[in-house]
């Protein structure tokens, strides 16, 4: 005699496929999904079709034993509500088992940053290149300002590469941008970030007074696009290029990592959490607190370093 759930988990992949239009990659993975959860309810002498709350929750607490990733179990549930609200539907079963199951927290996910040699190792390959007067320098001096006003103010990539060619005539180390919901704020600049987008600035001019047909751009960084300015993607890709030349691990690099290393490296050297939010832009201090892991790292050095129990033990050692 055929295995009643496995006729209706059949059922249910035959509707997916008709009704909803499902790839097959999907189907093969809900199919997996529920084979396993039979498998799991079998061990307990329990029916798929005849599963209650208490026996699915029973379940996911199995695979979160077992080391499944909060987004595994996720994957898990969500076959499991597909199914159960199938069999509800047709008239199989007087009630979804699944609709007072919580889906397992995630945890968020720390930011990939940089480490303060690799953005050194990064910064010097592309001032190295800059510094380079064969034909092209002026693209290399446009990477060397945008990194040194990436690193330098934590800006979002959007925001960079949409800067408007009035920055460079304006004096002072303040940079006012224009963030989410045109929302504006004032950045610092370094020394080495305003050097380096005079010298972009200076090399841009005369290759537009040397151009037949001279450019007059809104934009701090132009570029033949739809917007008119240089696309985040293209960035993007140079930036990875680049770090492959700095001898760096591309997959590891990005311009939202140079921006996770501008808050991280602030933080490591003693600024405030508040600070760092004004700085990137963040309209909640929430948003900012996933750098909280090195503010925990310092206030343990801190400690380490200053405590007066501290220091007796580093005499006793």
């Amino acid at each position: 005699m055929k295995d009643l759930g496995r006729v209706h988990v059949e059922s249910f992949l035959e509707m997916m496929s008709a009704e909803r239009g499902a790839a097959v990659n999907t189907l093969q993975s809900y199919e997996r999904d529920l084979d396993d959860l039979r498998s799991f309810l079998h061990g307990r002498s329990i029916r798929l079709t005849e599963a209650a709350s208490t026996d699915l929750g029973a379940y996911l607490a199995s695979l979160s034993d077992q080391g499944f990733k909060p987004s595994s179990q996720a994957r898990r549930l969500a076959s499991m509500r597909q199914f159960y609200k199938f069999l509800y539907a047709e008239g199989l079963r007087t009630d979804d088992p699944t609709g007072i199951l919580d889906a397992p927290k995630k945890g968020r996910a720390l930011p990939k940053t940089m480490g303060v040699d690799e953005v050194t190792k990064l910064l010097t390959q592309a001032e190295t290149e800059a510094a380079d007067p064969a034909p092209g320098q002026l693209h290399r001096l446009r990477m060397l300002a945008l990194l040194e006003l990436l690193y330098a103010t934590g800006m979002r990539v959007s925001e960079l590469v949409s800067l408007p060619a009035r920055v460079l005539g304006q004096e002072g180390r303040f940079l006012m941008i224009r963030g989410k919901g045109n929302k504006e704020r004032l950045v610092p600049l370094s020394q080495s970030s305003v050097a380096a987008l005079k010298s972009y600035g200076r090399m841009l001019a005369v290759e537009n007074t040397a151009s037949k047909e001279p450019q007059d751009s809104p934009w701090l960084f132009p570029a033949a696009s739809k917007e008119g300015y240089l696309p985040r993607q293209v960035f993007a890709r140079d930036l990875k290029n680049l770090a492959i030349r700095a001898g760096l691990t591309p997959s590891m690099i990005s311009p939202h990592v140079m921006r996770h290393a501008f808050a991280s490296h602030l933080l490591a050297n003693g600024a405030d959490l508040r600070v760092v939010q004004e700085l990137l832009g963040h309209s909640d201090i929430s948003t900012t607190q996933i750098y909280t892991h090195v503010l925990e790292e310092r206030l343990q050095q801190l400690v380490h370093t200053h405590h007066p129990l501290a220091k007796q033990a580093k005499k006793h050692e």
